[in-house]
């Protein structure tokens, strides 16, 4: 059993040594490539950039993202391409226009209603507790 759990404990970190295969081998490229998925958001982790996200969707955009820059894409062509399959939710930093005000205002709405809510619920309970005494 020892032997069991130290043979995989080498062979995971044997594996952590090696660079992984879809990482590109010009530094400059690379570079490029991770500045980009800083900028476009994880789709199932929303609060991450794909980036940082461990979801299999996020490494699949990491690699889309290689292979375009592979091929020569430039930045914009790449983030226009993303946004147009996936929309501006995609982007960490989402303009500021007529589809995207839900993105922009929809937090604050939500919390000026819940701020409402509050209030109403706090002053039927003083009038409860004024009227009972």
């Amino acid at each position: 059993m020892k032997r069991l759990l130290l043979a995989l404990l080498f062979a995971s970190s044997a594996a952590l040594a090696v660079p992984a295969p879809e990482l590109l081998s010009d530094p400059a490229q690379e570079a490029r490539a991770r500045g980009l998925q800083k900028e476009f958001r994880c789709l199932v982790c929303q609060g991450e950039s794909i980036d940082e996200s461990n979801a299999p969707l996020a490494a699949d955009l990491r690699r889309l993202i290689r292979e375009h820059i592979r091929k020569g894409e430039s930045d914009a062509q790449i983030k226009d391409y993303l946004v147009a399959r996936y929309g501006d939710f995609i982007l960490m930093d989402p303009p500021f226009q007529a589809d995207t005000y839900v993105l922009w205002i929809g937090p604050v709405v939500v919390l000026l209603l819940a701020a409402g809510v509050g209030a109403v619920v706090v002053l039927r309970a003083r009038k409860r507790s004024g009227a009972e005494t």
